[in-house]
């Protein structure tokens, strides 16, 4: 096929390539800047609006570019420096860039375009100083803002304090840093509370005492148990988390008929609690007029939840009921627009900022004192929050690896890599250079070894039907990468590894759907067989000679048929956004190049914290420099709007 380009050396056949746009649209969709979506909603409104000025409807474009890459809002006072995700051979210098001031006065005057924060009326932007809204983001992030803040700043539950006093003693006796005591109290004592932390900091078990210090305040006050809902936005966290608190309740010392209640507890994903409408893909059942029926919400993995999903969780849970969130703020945020649970979080990472009516009646019901400041006055959302620090998952190089990550350190990062830790090998790499000298690299003989261990385990268990063996070796090992696709992409690396097991592992042969030991991931919900975007299995011979894919649910095997399973990928290596909530005892990090725009501090910790004994990290120095000095920066102004003075 001839392929006719145009003057500017624009590849006429590119999907990406709006052939009908014309002028600065034009020249920022051929840059790559701009995808047709954004050509096309940009164009389609500015007919709509009038609007015949071609910056305007740039200015619309990017910010409906904006959400797809996490952003609430467009800059237009930093965009020019700020765009990611394009070509580096892309001069961005060269596009046609309106001058910033000129640009925002522009905008401010357009019929499209909303000015400020109370002007009324029902246009399809919103200007607030520099940042262009989407009118719905702009919506969802005041509400989200007013109803935390009123919800932090309203009458807070009736509580007894010396029973209070005496259930945290007992049921947090084990926790010497007296973090946990203060989360689980904050959780008792106000209607908005957040348990941050990382990976092991025992986010999910204090759930659990939560819950019973909960059922313990209702009967002494002569109320009903309280109805709890455990969420979390899918359902392998969702399952998870079910299965921790269950598992805590049998541990803890409490009343049998409060274990017996914590043993009943369901989870479900936000979407299933909320009340999923086959009409819209952003509307629920329950909302700010049918509201959740529960008196305590737990949500787990909040880092997770889009500024969207959190807008309608927010609004349907009732006033006077408990919202608790847990979560790592550190982490990986959603894939859709907003970082909520790090906005909330906000200016106190490593501490604690809380009035000091809130800090001085924690330090009466938990007899411990922890670090914390005063937020600015008038701020109460800080009063519920706690940061857990100490972890028991595990220590030493594991732990001093993601803590340098976690602080920005480059130098202290590649010092731990470079130290020759059993727990830790570094092997410095190009994972995306040449294929050919790639692949036949003596340097990847650590991970072939892993995997082919691990493989080799996998595909035995398979085929002697051992369910139970397989998952385990399941979990032994796994590679994460930070794309899908490419030379260091999941798709790639999964054909490597099969490669590798055919040639060391007699009578394989890939390529097979069901071959005896294939890992598998599931990829979309299926609620009639209680299986879960991420949850993992692996295909096992049956007795009757026929073949099965075991999962783990509870303590318990479940064997699913094949021919039943309609979304699923082979997983001996997955993306590190899927595995968020995962843990394995080694695991291989392969990075792409330093320009890679998914290379950031918060995929590079999330990668880490995954493993639980050991981690290779392939990648060049320059690579891991890089992630640990570029953290996610998402426009959002929900931090502002929440940590900032009324009236300030």
């Amino acid at each position: 096929m001839t392929v006719v380009a145009g003057a500017t050396g624009t590849d006429l056949f590119d999907a990406y390539v709006v052939l009908a746009a014309t002028g600065t649209l034009a020249a920022f969709n051929h840059a790559g800047v701009l995808v047709p979506a954004d050509v096309h909603v940009a164009t389609r409104l500015a007919r709509l609006g009038s609007e015949g000025d071609e910056r305007v409807a740039l200015a619309v474009a990017l910010a409906v570019r904006g959400p797809r890459f996490g952003h609430v809002y467009v800059d237009l006072a930093t965009v020019r420096g700020t765009v990611a995700d394009v070509d580096d051979e892309v001069d961005l210098d060269a596009l046609p860039w309106p001058d910033p001031e000129g640009w925002v006065e522009l905008v401010a005057g357009s019929p499209l375009v909303a000015v400020g924060e109370l002007r009324p009326g029902d246009r399809p932007l919103r200007l607030v100083g520099t940042a262009l809204y989407l009118d719905r983001y702009w919506r969802d992030e005041r509400a989200v803002a007013a109803d935390l803040a009123a919800r932090a700043a309203g009458v807070q539950p009736v509580v007894d304090e010396k029973l209070l006093s005496s259930g945290l003693a007992r049921l947090f006796s084990d926790d010497a840093s007296g973090e946990q005591r203060w989360a689980a109290a904050a959780a008792v004592l106000r209607r908005l509370s957040v348990v941050a932390g990382g990976p092991g900091t025992g986010k999910t078990t204090t759930t659990a005492r939560i819950v019973a210090l909960l059922e313990e305040q209702a009967a002494v006050l002569g109320n009903r148990p309280p109805l709890v809902g455990l969420a979390a936005p899918t359902g392998k966290a969702a399952a998870r988390m079910e299965e921790a608190v269950r598992a805590e309740a049998q541990r803890i010392e409490v009343d049998d008929a409060v274990r017996d209640r914590l043993l009943s507890v369901s989870a479900s994903t936000l979407h299933r609690l909320l009340g999923a409408r086959p009409d819209s893909a952003s509307r629920f059942r329950h909302n700010r007029h049918n509201l959740l029926p529960h008196d305590v919400l737990i949500v787990d993995e909040t880092s997770m939840v889009s500024l969207s999903l959190m807008a309608r969780l927010i609004e349907a849970v009732r006033a006077d009921a408990r919202l608790i969130l847990l979560g790592d703020p550190e982490q990986l945020s959603s894939v859709e627009a907003g970082a909520v649970l790090g906005d909330i979080v906000g200016p106190a990472p490593d501490g604690m900022r809380m009035n000091s009516e809130a800090s001085d009646q924690l330090r009466r019901v938990t007899g411990m004192a922890l670090r914390s400041s005063s937020p600015p006055t008038g701020v109460r959302v800080g009063d519920g929050i706690v940061v857990l620090r100490t972890n028991y998952r595990f220590r030493g190089p594991l732990a001093e690896l993601a803590a340098a990550i976690r602080a920005g350190n480059g130098d202290q990062a590649v010092e731990v890599l470079s130290f020759g830790h059993p727990a830790i090998r570094w092997l410095p790499v190009d994972v995306a250079g040449d294929e050919t000298a790639f692949a036949e690299s003596a340097v990847l003989e650590p991970v072939r070894v892993a995997v082919t261990a691990a493989g080799t385990a996998l595909l035995e268990a398979g085929t002697a039907g051992d369910g139970d063996a397989a998952l385990d070796a399941l979990s032994r090992f796994r590679v994460l990468c930070a794309h899908r696709r490419g030379p260091a992409g999941v798709s790639m690396w999964t054909q490597r590894i099969e490669d590798w097991l055919a040639a060391s592992v007699e009578g394989f042969t890939a390529g097979r759907a069901w071959y005896l030991g294939r890992p598998v991931i599931i990829t979309a919900n299926d609620y009639s067989l209680r299986l879960f975007n991420g949850d993992t299995g692996a295909v096992v011979a049956r007795e009757d000679g026929g073949v099965g894919v075991v999962f783990r649910r509870g303590g318990s095997l479940v064997s699913i048929s094949p021919s039943r399973l309609s979304a699923v990928d082979t997983v001996f290596a997955m993306t590190v956004h899927k595995s968020q909530g995962s843990e394995f005892r080694q695991i291989a990090i392969l990075l792409p190049p330093p320009t890679s725009a998914v290379l950031t501090r918060e995929l590079l910790y999330t990668a880490v914290t995954r493993a639980q004994e050991s981690v290779i990290v392939a990648g060049s120095e320059e690579s891991i420099r890089a992630a640990v000095a570029r953290p996610i920066a998402r426009a959002s102004g929900l931090t502002r709007r929440l940590w900032t003075s009324p009236g300030g």
